[in-house]
């Protein structure tokens, strides 16, 4: 038992640490021993998920559920893979599967009321799914409201974005004022204030500040990498009329990830802008 719990140990330490093909391999081989652990189908399918093998993820995951029915983390992975599933199938599958992703993220949060990243998941799909699979902006408002009350600066930054998609730029600003002043120099929070400015043209100068404060700051799990700070001091730059700075900007965010689709989508735009064609 000790030995089995060294190998998942050093097989979840190769899944932190971004080496996935090695991961994979080292769940598979514990999987191969003790095909019932819902934690190697867990990890398998987020993995899955990963290289965007979304039946495989939807297969683990659904047997890790299986496994352990009370676990929120389990339902929330099995609700980003049946959302994942949703965008490649048609029409009428895509409805039964965007269900499906609903239910699990409520059933998540149902388990662990204060697991932020599931709300945040349920948030996400309440703003963009259409109501006929339960989507609707009272609800989206709803789980903001609920993550406010468990992390004040969380929930304004969700309010916040909110009101982003909706183009109430002044209410935005308002609520990331407000998650500054609970969390003084939060990362997150920051990032949000450059991103309001890049997409509103407004404060340019804030959000610039703010981006580059980013920039030397560590980033939190789960907030956006250096390399979307990069891009988004990129939008603002070029916002500015600053070119050179711009096309800067966008290299630096391909240096730090030369997988970054909208740095390179953006450099491209720009050499075409300046280009004339």
């Amino acid at each position: 038992m000790a030995d089995e719990a060294d190998d998942v140990a050093g097989a979840r330490a190769l899944f932190a640490a971004g080496r996935f093909p090695e991961a994979r391999k080292a769940f598979e081989g514990i999987l191969a021993a003790d095909p019932s652990s819902p934690e190697v189908h867990y990890y398998l399918g987020r993995l899955a998920i990963e290289r965007r093998d979304t039946a495989d993820a939807v297969r683990e995951l659904e047997k890790a559920a299986e496994l352990a029915p009370a676990s929120a983390p389990i339902h929330e992975a099995l609700g980003d893979a049946y959302g994942r599933s949703a965008e490649k199938a048609g029409i009428l599958g895509s409805f039964s599967l965007a269900r499906k992703c609903a239910a699990e993220y409520r059933r998540a949060v149902s388990l662990d009321p204060r697991d932020l990243e599931a709300r945040e998941r349920l948030l996400e799909f309440y703003y963009r799914a259409p109501a006929i699979v339960g989507g609707g902006a009272a609800k989206a408002a709803g789980e903001a409201a609920a993550i406010e009350a468990v992390e004040p600066g969380r929930g304004s930054r969700a309010f916040a974005n909110l009101y982003i998609a909706d183009g109430k730029y002044d209410l935005a600003q308002a609520e990331l004022d407000k998650a500054l002043r609970t969390a003084p120099g939060d990362y997150a929070t920051l990032y949000d204030i450059g991103r309001l400015a890049a997409t509103s043209g407004q404060h340019l100068d804030r959000g610039l500040e703010s981006l580059r404060l980013c920039l030397s700051l560590e980033p939190p799990k789960g907030a956006p990498p250096h390399s979307a700070a990069q891009w988004r001091l990129g939008n603002i730059l070029e916002k500015r009329g600053d070119v050179a700075g711009a096309r800067a900007a966008y290299k630096a965010a391909l240096e730090l990830d030369p997988k970054d689709t909208q740095a390179s989508d953006a450099l491209r735009a720009l050499d075409r802008a300046q280009g004339g064609g």
